[in-house]
Formats: structure tokens, C-alpha cells, sequence
């Protein structure tokens, strides 16, 4: 039977500190969620939280946006915006269990959007260009977003970058998701700009270029003029 009893409203903020609460336990819940190869340490969180707290960025910001019902964390989304390109990237949205199926994702994905926008008028007094993001292939959200928001899942190999040490590369896809004109594909020479945009700002490789799997990614980017969509596997 189900509990009668109404639900504690749903709040959405954005997490400041790396000394506020929700900050460990949103940090936990991405743990529960993501397999270890392809989440950042909460260090590494920390360490980015401070260099924003202490106004370092110009172009660039982070952003950890936690769902909570009394004062419990209950879903979680982060993502960085990146000026020189002016898109947001989607970093991690995971959500509880006992949460999901109730639209918690989709508002934390939507207050994100909605955090990068403001970054864009900040740094260039207009809208965002586009929503970018790294995902399994298999993921059912990118076949949401492939057919009912324009997303191009980009026809390359791409890697996410080891963001441990001694940990290899992932192997995911890419997203685009115009937010304005619809577009089927994007020149090879934007994307190879995106990656390294990626791999160099957001997660920090001091030189891309020094990694086989980065020049790999180039390689395969060779000869082509546009990259398209890819082909996602049967659900």
C-alpha cells in the first residue's frame, strides 16, 4: 500500500562551499551512482570550489546544484560552463532510488541550464549556444534528447580522460544540443575545438596533445569536413 502522507516539497539550490553538508553527501550519492572510472574526487571538487570562491575564473565557472526534501539530499547535478566556446557541459545528474520517476532530474538538469545561461550573459551578454555532454551509448536520456531536443550524438570515437591516476580513458559519447538554430552536424574543425576545449578547461589535462588516446580522437577527425549523427544502438 502506499503512504497516504503527502511529500515533503522538493527544493533545488546551489551548493557554495565545500563545507556545506550537502556537498559530502551529494558527493556520495554520485559515488552510489557512477562507477569510480569516470568520477572526480571530491578533492579535486573542493579544490575546484575554491579557485571559483576566490574569483580566479574569468570565462569559466562550476556549478553543484543539489534536490533536497527536508534537508536530505535526494538528487544532484554539476556541470561546468565554458566561455571561449559558450556552451555548458553537463557533468554528473544522479538522483536517489526511491526518487526517481518523479521528475527530480529533469528540474536539476533544468536549473543547470539555467545557471550556464546566466554565465553567458555575464561573460557575453547573450543567450548560451549549446548543452554538451559525455554519456554511455546506451543511455536512454541521450535517445530522449537525440529525438525530442535536437542533440547531436556526435559520430566520432570519444574518450573522456582518465580522472584518476593509472585509470584509462572512457570510452562514452559525445552530445551537442543547439539551443537555438537546428543543426544536423557540426564542422569537424568546431568539434576537434570542443574536445580540446573539454579535455584542457574542464577537466584540466595540462597537455592534451602529450595523450595518445587525444591525438587518436584528432586522428580519427582527419579528412573529415563535418561530423554528424551517430547511429545509437537499438534500445
Amino acid at each position: 500500500m502506499s503512504d497516504p502522507r503527502p511529500r515533503a516539497r522538493l527544493s533545488i539550490r546551489e551548493v557554495e562551499s565545500d563545507r556545506d553538508p550537502a556537498f559530502r553527501a551529494a558527493h556520495a550519492l554520485l559515488r552510489r551512482t557512477f562507477p569510480r572510472a569516470e568520477l572526480l574526487s571530491r578533492r579535486e571538487w573542493a579544490d575546484v570550489m575554491r579557485e571559483r570562491n576566490q574569483g580566479l575564473w574569468t570565462d569559466l565557472n562550476w556549478h553543484l546544484l543539489v534536490a533536497t526534501r527536508q534537508s536530505q539530499v535526494v538528487g544532484t547535478a554539476s556541470g561546468s560552463y565554458v566561455g571561449n566556446r559558450n556552451v555548458g557541459m553537463v557533468g554528473y545528474i544522479a538522483v536517489r532510488p526511491t526518487e526517481r520517476g518523479r521528475g527530480v532530474g529533469q528540474r536539476l538538469r533544468r536549473a543547470l541550464h539555467d545557471a550556464f545561461d546566466e554565465d553567458a550573459s555575464r561573460v557575453h551578454g547573450k543567450r548560451l549556444t549549446a548543452i554538451i555532454g559525455e554519456v554511455r551509448p546506451d543511455n536512454p536520456w541521450l535517445r530522449h534528447i537525440v529525438r525530442h531536443d535536437g542533440a547531436i550524438a556526435l559520430d566520432f570515437p570519444y574518450y573522456q580522460p582518465s580522472v584518476a591516476w593509472l585509470r584509462r580513458p572512457v570510452p562514452l559519447v559525445l552530445y551537442y544540443q543547439p539551443l537555438g538554430e537546428a543543426r544536423r552536424s557540426l564542422a569537424t574543425t568546431e568539434v576537434r575545438r570542443l574536445v580540446y576545449t573539454i579535455w584542457r578547461r574542464v577537466y584540466r589535462v595540462g597537455k592534451p596533445l602529450s595523450s595518445r588516446v587525444f591525438r587518436d580522437m584528432m586522428r580519427a577527425l582527419t579528412g573529415r569536413q563535418r561530423v554528424g549523427q551517430l547511429e545509437l544502438p537499438a534500445p
